[in-house]
């Protein structure tokens, strides 16, 4: 028979996400284990080196380690059970009725209006690590803080073999700021995503060539300060609307030829150029682990490829809550960490609140946060107004915004006589869709009539004078 572990509250994931859930899951009172699949806590920030984090948290430029080290010290004194090396073989809900109770479990819909589906009677994980084999976890509230994986050169079909020296950007981080190992001696490095600009300039402190940096798009996909502390001081070019056709080689990488694009992302004949190298590192995107979340039924937002959630990170399904990176992919760790401090005491509350088998969403109203033309997403997809309070709504423009932008944030009524309520206005300067913006609202501020919300941006007229 399987040894079984009961907890108030389990949390999937030992990063800053699922460290921030856990330590406020426990500062409500719940009983609480993390699953974590690596041999130490922290997540990707054990390996950024690099500082910048916790600048407002903590109003300091952390190194990864550092910012992830506060967090590690606090649930090493706080009675949180701690499950490392320990991989979730399946997820189920107990009860049988539930989203993942079954194979071929059809995914839940999105929260609908009124609340969340019902039957929340816990769940099970059937774990495994090396010291108790195989055993099961079970919590009537679960915060899903996985994190997210790397693109590799499968999924953006580079032609060629695959020789050594193809590596994502986090791999080689791993590499050489964990294992002291350098990938090779001159590097290409395809996308200019934020882990790219940085392995760009880390690998040029530790001696390596940095031919360039190569973007499909035809601007980058980094963070501005990125751009100019990893390339513009270090003088490594960047090459925009160019990108990597083809790897050269078959044990090792040789080459690998590059060519200018169109505006569709297509390569152009005559563009061609092949450049002699013996790495070529990947940084062409991030995407949300959601493989327990998908086998527990829940709704995955096309654009963000992380659930659907209201504000309190709680998912379609009772007592399935997810934040960080798993829900949509941040830029600050600040961010990450404030998203699984808000989920785990959701899921403290939900768990604590008595017969499990009761649905909490009795009395709840959620109402769709809807997105309008110029944003990549945002994020919460939904907004429970039954209760007072403040809600963090995070977005992404879907193109440069160079001249300045107004944001506001509308309240759209049943009667469609009445007209739409602003509730929030807000001016940028600029937005730019890999750098991502946070408003915060007030609930009270949603009239009662309101059958969702609407985010409407608008450019500013360009000045002629």
């Amino acid at each position: 028979m399987i040894a079984r572990n009961d907890y108030d509250v389990l949390v999937l994931g030992g990063g800053p996400a699922g460290l921030a859930a856990a330590l406020a899951a426990s500062g409500k009172g719940a009983k609480v284990a993390i699953v974590e699949r690596e041999e130490r806590l922290g997540g990707i920030l054990k390996q950024c080196v690099h500082d910048g984090f916790g600048l407002l948290r903590f109003g300091e430029a952390l190194a990864g380690p550092e910012y992830a080290r506060r967090f590690v010290d606090l649930v090493e004194g706080s009675g949180i059970e701690v499950l490392l090396e320990t991989f979730v073989h399946a997820a189920r809900k107990e009860g049988g009725k539930g989203p993942g109770s079954r194979a071929g479990a059809k995914p839940a819909v999105a929260l609908p209006a009124g609340g969340r589906q019902a039957d929340a009677r816990g769940f099970v994980l059937t774990c495994v690590n090396k010291d108790r084999g195989i055993f099961e976890a079970a919590a009537p509230a679960l915060v899903l803080a996985t994190g997210c994986r790397e693109r590799t050169d499968r999924q953006v079909f580079i032609h060629g073999e695959r020789p050594a020296g193809v590596l994502t950007a986090g791999l080689a981080q791993h590499l050489v700021n964990i294992e002291g190992l350098l990938p090779g001696r001159r590097a290409v490095i395809l996308g200019s995503g934020d882990i790219g600009l940085i392995m760009a300039r880390r690998l040029t402190l530790e001696g390596m060539e940095v031919e360039g940096v190569y973007e499909l798009k035809p601007e980058p996909s980094g963070l501005s300060r990125n751009l100019h502390q990893c390339l513009d001081d270090f003088g490594i070019p960047l090459h925009l609307s160019t990108t990597v056709t083809e790897i050269h080689g078959s044990r090792r990488v040789e080459a690998v030829t590059v060519a200018k694009v169109d505006a569709r992302g297509q390569p152009l004949s005559g563009t061609e150029r092949r450049i002699s190298c013996d790495c070529l590192i990947l940084s062409v995107g991030l995407i949300p682990e959601n493989e327990v979340a998908a086998s527990l039924g829940l709704h995955l937002d096309p654009s963000t490829k992380g659930p659907a959630v209201d504000q309190n990170g709680a998912s379609a399904v009772d007592g399935v809550y997810v934040c960080g990176n798993a829900l949509h992919v941040n830029d600050l760790v600040d961010y990450v960490s404030e998203s699984g401090e808000i989920a785990g005491a959701a899921a403290a509350g939900f768990a604590l609140a008595g017969d499990s088998a009761t649905p909490l969403a009795t009395g709840r109203r959620t109402i769709r946060l809807k997105a309008g033309t110029g944003f990549l997403y945002a994020v919460p997809q939904f907004i429970d107004v039954s209760k007072p309070g403040k809600a963090v709504i995070f977005f992404r423009s879907n193109s440069t915004i160079r001249e300045g932008a107004r944001v506001t944030l509308r309240a759209l009524p049943r009667d469609s006589a009445a007209g739409p309520a602003a509730i929030l206005e807000k001016g940028y300067a600029a937005l730019r869709p890999p750098e991502m913006e946070r408003l915060e609202i007030d609930l009270g501020a949603v009239p009662p009539e309101a059958d969702s919300l609407a985010l409407e941006l608008e450019r500013k007229e360009k000045s002629h004078a």
